[in-house]
C-alpha cells in the first residue's frame, strides 16, 4: 500500500494528467455557480496512482443543468439514467478519449425490502460521500478549486489497505447487501483487507443478499472472477457464509477430502486450479476469460453427490464430470449467465477428465491413443479446445514432482500430436468426404434422418481413418447402408474413444 505521502504525490500526478480533459469542465460548472468533484473510485485509482480514463463527478447541480453545461463541453452527452441523477458524456483531449459520468449528489434513503433506494438529491459532497460502500471510496477533490475531501478517513484507509464503512457496517449492508460483494471484489482487486466490524455485518447479514436480482449477483461475481488474484475475494465469501447463499455449490467442497489425500481438501484444490488456470491464462496471452474461470472454479462440484468410499479405502467420485456439469448449469442459469457462457462452462466441466486416458500410458497403465482418439478429443472440445487444454493442465495439482513432470510431458506430447494432425488434417474443420447432397443422391433417399445416420458415419469413418478419397468413403457408404445400416452407434465413428479416465483419476 502507499504511504500517506506517495498516495498525495500519485493523486497530483493523475489530476494533472487529466487536467486537459476536465480543467474547462471545472471551469463551466464553476461559472454556473455548481460544485463539482472527481469522487468514488477515480479518487482512489488517482491516490493509487492508477486512474484510467473512465471519470466519476459528483455535482451540486441539478440533472438538467448538468447536462445543458455538459453540452457546451462536448457534442457526445447521452442519458444515463437522469432519475438517478446520472448523466454521461465523451471528451476526446489531449490523444486520449475520456468518458465521463456526472451524478449530482445524493441522499438517499433505502426501505428494508428492497435494495433500490428512494433516490433525493442532496446539496452537500459530506452527505454524498457517506452514502458510498467503503471508505476508500468516499473520497472527493474539488474540479473548482482543487480542495481534498475526505470526512471519513478513507485516505488513511487506503494507506493502511483497509475495507471500511463511512458508517456502521450493519446499516451500509443492510441497505445494500451488494456492498458486501463489493468487499469481497475489493480483497482480491485492490489486495485489501476488511475490518473486523465488516467482517461480522457481513456475516450476521449473508442471507439479506436474497433481495439483491441474480442480475447483480452475477456482475459482481464476474468482476471478482477476473481479478488477478479471486481466490482472497472467494474466501471471504465462504467464510462469511456468504456463498451459501448465492453459490452454495463453492463451500459444499470444503466438506470433501481429495481421492489422492495429497490435498486439504477439494476447496482448496479448486482455488489452486484456478489459480494455476490464470497464470496459464496470462502466459500463453490471453485476456482473462471468464468462462475459463468459472469451469476453473466449478469443475469439481459434482464430487460431493458422487462421493463413495472403495473397499480398499480409497474415495472415488465416479461420474463426478457429467454431474458436475448437470449442477453448474442448473447453477448458472439462476444467475442469468448468457446461454453461450452456461454452455462453454458445462461443456469443459464435462470434458475435463478426458485427458487421464492418455495421461495413464505415461503412468504406465492403459494403450496409447491412437490418431482416431485424438481426432475425437479435438471435435468433442471443438471451439473451447484451448480453453480444455488451460483447465487439463491447471487440474494438476499434486505434489509429487515427478508424478506432476510425468502429466505435464504427457500433455506436451498430447497438443503435439493434435498440433500435427490438424497441419495433416485441419482438425478444427473435420468433416466427412461426402456432404449431404452427396449421400442421398449416391443412396437415393430423400432430406430424412436417414441422411444425419449416415452422415454420422461417415464422420466415424473419418475421425478412426483419417482423410480418404470421397470413392472410397461412397463404397464405405454403400457397404453400411446394403448391409441394413445399422445404428449409428454401432458403426466405426460411433464407438467409444476409450478416453474416459478411471472413477478414481483426475480433479
Amino acid at each position: 500500500m502507499p504511504t500517506l505521502t506517495q498516495a498525495q504525490s500519485n493523486a497530483v500526478t493523475e489530476l494533472l494528467r487529466i487536467t486537459p480533459a476536465v480543467g474547462e469542465l471545472g471551469r463551466l460548472f464553476a461559472d454556473a455557480g455548481h460544485e463539482l468533484y472527481l469522487v468514488g473510485g477515480s479518487v482512489r485509482d488517482a491516490l493509487l496512482g492508477g486512474l484510467g480514463n473512465d471519470l466519476d463527478f459528483t455535482t451540486s447541480a441539478r440533472p438538467d443543468e448538468t447536462e445543458r453545461i455538459l453540452r457546451s463541453f462536448t457534442r457526445a452527452v447521452w442519458d444515463i439514467g437522469k432519475q438517478w441523477g446520472t448523466i454521461g458524456a465523451r471528451k476526446q483531449a489531449a490523444g486520449s478519449d475520456w468518458i465521463i459520468e456526472i451524478t449530482t449528489f445524493r441522499a438517499d434513503a433505502y426501505r428494508s425490502e428492497s435494495r433500490k433506494p428512494e433516490v433525493n438529491f442532496g446539496d452537500r459532497i459530506e452527505d454524498d460521500l457517506i452514502r458510498r460502500d467503503f471508505t476508500v471510496n468516499a473520497m472527493a477533490i474539488s474540479l473548482v478549486d482543487q480542495r481534498f475531501v475526505d470526512p471519513y478517513g478513507g485516505l488513511a484507509d487506503l494507506s493502511r489497505g483497509v475495507l471500511r464503512t463511512p458508517f456502521e457496517p450493519e446499516r451500509s449492508f443492510s441497505d445494500d447487501p451488494l456492498r458486501m460483494l463489493r468487499a469481497a471484489r475489493f480483497t482480491s482487486q485492490l489486495g485489501f483487507v476488511v475490518t473486523l466490524p465488516v467482517l461480522r455485518a457481513m456475516t450476521d447479514l449473508a442471507d439479506r443478499i436474497g433481495i439483491v436480482s441474480a442480475e447483480r449477483v452475477r456482475d459482481e461475481l464476474v468482476k471478482l472472477l477476473l481479478t488477478d488474484e479471486p481466490r482472497r475475494g472467494l474466501d471471504l465469501l465462504v467464510d462469511t457464509g456468504l456463498a451459501d447463499q448465492i453459490l452454495p455449490e463453492l463451500p459444499a467442497l470444503r466438506l470433501e477430502i481429495d481421492e489422492h489425500h495429497r490435498h486439504k481438501d477439494v476447496y482448496a484444490h479448486s482455488l489452486t486450479v484456478l489459480d494455476q488456470a490464470i497464470a496459464l491464462e496470462k502466459a500463453r496471452n490471453h485476456q482473462p476469460d471468464i468462462v475459463l474461470r468459472l469451469a476453473a472454479l466449478l469443475h469439481d462440484i459434482g464430487k460431493p453427490a458422487t462421493r463413495e468410499l472403495l473397499g480398499d479405502g480409497r474415495v472415488s467420485f465416479h461420474h463426478h464430470d457429467v454431474v458436475g456439469a448437470k449442477l453448474a448449469r442448473r447453477r448458472l442459469k439462476a444467475l442469468r449467465f448468457s446461454r453461450d457462457e452456461i454452455d462453454a462452462v458445462s461443456h469443459l466441466i464435462e470434458l475435463h477428465l478426458r485427458f487421464h486416458g492418455y495421461s495413464d500410458v505415461e503412468l504406465g497403465k492403459g494403450e496409447a491413443w491412437t490418431d482416431s482418439a485424438v481426432r475425437r478429443y479435438v471435435r468433442d472440445a471443438g471451439d473451447d479446445l484451448e480453453r480444455l487444454h488451460i483447465l487439463t493442465r491447471s487440474d494438476s495439482t499434486t505434489r509429487n514432482k515427478r508424478r506432476a513432470d510425468r502429466l505435464r510431458r504427457a500433455y506436451d506430447e498430447l497438443e503435439w500430436r493434435i498440433d500435427e494432425l490438424s497441419a495433416q488434417e485441419k482438425l478444427d474443420a473435420l468433416r466427412p468426404a461426402l456432404d449431404g447432397q452427396q449421400i442421398m443422391e449416391l443412396l437415393g433417399i430423400p432430406q430424412g434422418p436417414d441422411v444425419g445416420r449416415a452422415y454420422k458415419f461417415l464422420l466415424g469413418v473419418r475421425i478412426d481413418r483419417g482423410p480418404m478419397p470421397p470413392e472410397d468413403a461412397a463404397s464405405l457408404l454403400l457397404d453400411w447402408w446394403r448391409a441394413g445400416a445399422p445404428p449409428a452407434s454401432d458403426s466405426p465413428g460411433g464407438e467409444s474413444s476409450g478416453t474416459g479416465a478411471s472413477p478414481t483419476m483426475g480433479g
